[in-house]
């Protein structure tokens, strides 16, 4: 039986510079291209420009939408059709970020990682089952990722911020999060700490001025700033663990053999290779991650295989609730 798919154009935020407008042409192409590959595998694939939900078997997004999201049109259409599609006994796909961007910002072929209903591991399906084992060579050669040994040496223990307030910290205030991260850091480390702000928050310059007045004023000492110019893979350079919330960095330090420790793993793609007892700081636990880096590859795509129908004949399988 064939199923109907539609892409919606309008929960993409409207571009207002030239940048966020060709950075929503990518957007808009990944909607149609997940439906021209629907098409090709013979169901039913419809890209809408409606600002309204409509009945199918699987509605496409790009981007999450939360409880604390602004009240924004595209946001709000989002917001429906999640709930309107789980109402009426459908499912919806949502596109999100592609986990291994670090390498490689410019993102060659348009990666992004793909799931039913929600974007957070243990409440969305991300169709990760039984993995492809030549999928992760694939990333591997296409995005210029290679899975490094774990690292037994080090010198900084790196913080790495999430948006302050945003979707994936529940709202929490980065900077209170930071500082009791440095607390429960120095209950058992000596090491240096360097804190390293979310490079999309341009929030982040005035509550690190805030955050280095507390920390001197209380005497804290060897906790220092990244430089806001500096890339992940520069801020790794040399570390000894990372401390994260739950969000992409985390994959990334896991990845580059960097040990990681979460506030929040249930709700992190890294959480099955991370530490969550900060007591083991000085001698972390170190996960295989071969089963792991597969999954992570499995729910990741290209514009091009969208386009062949190669992502949603991977992902049909799971198109009934």
């Amino acid at each position: 039986m064939a199923l109907r798919v539609i892409s919606y154009l309008a929960t993409l935020p409207r571009g207002k510079t030239a940048e966020t407008v060709a950075k929503n042409q990518l957007k808009a192409d990944t909607l149609r291209y997940f439906a021209e590959g629907v098409n090709r595998l013979g169901d039913t694939g419809v890209i809408s420009d409606s600002t309204e939900w409509q009945p199918s078997d699987v509605a496409v997004i790009l981007g999450w939408v939360h409880e604390r999201s602004k009240t924004s049109a595209h946001l709000e259409l989002r917001r429906s059709i999640l709930e309107r599609q789980a109402q009426h006994g459908g499912r919806t796909i949502i596109a999100d970020s592609n986990l291994f961007l670090y390498r490689d910002i410019t993102n060659p072929g348009y990666w992004l990682r793909y799931s039913y209903d929600n974007v957070f591991p243990g409440l969305g399906e991300y169709c990760d089952h039984d993995p492809d084992p030549q999928r992760w060579a694939q990333v591997q050669q296409h995005l210029n990722v290679q899975l490094r040994d774990w690292r037994r040496q080090g010198n900084h223990v790196l913080i790495c911020l999430q948006r302050d307030g945003g979707w994936s910290m529940g709202g929490r205030d980065v900077s209170h999060w930071a500082l009791k991260m440095v607390s429960e850091i120095r209950g058992y480390s000596n090491r240096p700490i360097r804190i390293r702000a979310h490079p999309g928050d341009k929030r982040a310059v005035k509550y690190c001025e805030r955050m280095q007045k507390l920390l001197t004023g209380r005497r804290v000492r060897d906790v220092s700033f990244s430089d806001p110019d500096h890339s992940l893979t520069q801020d790794l350079d040399q570390c000894w663990a990372v401390v994260n919330h739950n969000s992409s960095p985390a994959v990334a330090a896991a990845i580059e053999g960097v040990p990681i420790f979460l506030t929040d793993a249930d709700h992190s793609q890294a959480g099955e290779v991370a530490n969550r007892d900060f007591a083991l700081i000085e001698n972390p636990q170190l996960f295989d991650r071969d089963a792991w880096v597969r999954r992570l590859a499995q729910f990741h795509w290209s514009h091009q295989e969208l386009r062949q129908g190669l992502c949603w004949n991977h992902m049909r399988k799971w198109a009934r609730p």
